[in-house]
């Protein structure tokens, strides 16, 4: 039954990045976000092609590969810093309201 599921939920689309087509299987609810990360790219790329000299695509695409995951690696940063502040705040509202809690009632 679960395999069934499985395979209802999943979608097989085609999508061009760099003028080269590639067929996956995603996951239905997943469709706008591929779609819209090959726009994203194809977007980069031509700004990229009018501002670098270029041999081929292939370097536009590793000029795009690398803009994005230092992106993605400096939004996971954020996170974990963030992560760490809310964590040292918790900590601090928790021994707060422990010490209000045994403190002897006036």
């Amino acid at each position: 039954m679960k395999l069934e599921s499985k395979q209802m939920s999943e979608l097989s689309i085609s999508i061009t990045v760099a003028d080269r087509p590639y067929k996956l299987v995603i996951e239905k609810d997943q469709e706008e976000l591929f779609r819209n990360a090959a726009k994203l790219i194809d977007k980069r790329i031509k700004e990229y092609s009018g501002s670098y000299a270029f041999k081929d695509k292939q370097d536009l695409l590793a000029m795009v590969a690398l803009e994005y995951t230092v992106s993605a690696l400096q939004h996971e940063k954020n996170i974990r810093e963030s992560e760490l502040v809310l964590n040292e705040k918790l900590t601090g509202i928790d021994q707060a309201l422990t010490g209000l809690l045994k403190s002897p009632v006036a």
